[in-house]
C-alpha cells in the first residue's frame, strides 16, 4: 500500500491540488468495511496512507471520501469519529469529500448542518461526486424539481465557509454511471445527452448569486 501511495503521488508531485487518499473505508451499515486492509491492519492503514501520502508530497490536500454520509446519520456518525481520531493523532488529514449521488427530491434537510460539523474540525469540506437521478422518463415537472434540488445543494455548499467546490460525477447524461447502475433511472447530470443546459443549471447559476 506505502509503495503504491508514494510512486502515484511522486509521478503527480506538484500537479494536483488534493488527493482522495482513502475513499469508502465504511459499510452501508456504519462500520468500517470488511477489507483486507481493515483485515490485517484495521484503522492503522488509514492514518499510514494519509502519513505516506503526505511525505511525498507536503503540499497537496488530503481528503477521506465517501458516499450515503451527506446527512447526519450513523455511518457520517462513524465517519466523523473516524476524522477527529486521525486529527487527534495528528495525522495529517485536511478535508473530507461528500460524494452526493442523490435521488430526485432527497436532498438531505441538514446537509448543511452536517458539513458545518467536519468543517469545525479544521477540515475542508467538498461535494465531489454530484448528480441527482430520477425515474425515467424525464418531464418538466421532475426537471423543475431537479432543478430545486441542484441549487438546494450548492446554497448548503456556498453557507459552509470551509466548502471547498462541487464537482459533478460527470458532465452530460451522455455518459453517466447511473442507467447501468440504478435500473430504469437517469437524466442526473445538469447537461443532457446533447450537451444541451437542463433547468438546473440555471437553478446552480442563480443560487450563486
Amino acid at each position: 500500500m506505502k509503495k503504491h501511495i508514494t510512486e502515484e503521488v511522486t509521478h503527480y508531485k506538484g500537479k494536483i491540488y488534493a488527493w482522495d487518499v482513502v475513499n469508502e473505508a465504511i459499510g452501508d451499515d456504519g462500520n468500517m468495511r470488511d477489507s483486507i486492509w481493515h483485515k490485517n491492519f484495521g484503522n492503522n492503514f488509514i492514518a499510514e496512507a494519509f502519513k505516506t501520502a503526505h511525505a511525498t508530497d507536503p503540499d497537496a490536500k488530503l481528503y477521506y471520501n465517501d458516499y450515503g454520509v451527506e446527512a447526519k446519520n450513523h455511518k457520517s456518525d462513524t465517519m466523523y469519529k473516524l476524522v477527529q481520531d486521525l486529527k487527534t493523532q495528528g495525522v495529517p488529514i485536511h478535508g473530507v469529500g461528500f460524494q452526493s449521488h442523490f435521488s430526485l427530491g432527497q436532498i438531505p434537510h441538514d446537509m448543511q448542518e452536517n458539513m458545518e460539523r467536519f468543517a469545525a474540525l479544521g477540515l475542508d469540506v467538498a461535494i465531489t461526486e454530484l448528480d441527482i437521478r430520477m425515474q425515467l422518463p424525464s418531464t418538466a415537472e421532475k426537471l423543475a424539481q431537479q432543478a430545486k434540488d441542484y441549487a438546494a445543494v450548492v446554497k448548503a455548499c456556498h453557507a459552509v465557509s470551509r466548502c471547498v467546490g462541487i464537482t459533478f460525477w460527470g458532465i452530460s447524461d451522455k455518459h453517466s454511471w447511473v442507467p447501468d447502475s440504478f435500473h430504469g433511472f437517469g437524466d442526473a447530470l445538469p447537461w443532457d445527452a446533447n450537451y444541451k443546459p437542463k433547468p438546473a443549471v440555471a437553478a446552480m447559476e442563480e443560487a450563486l448569486k
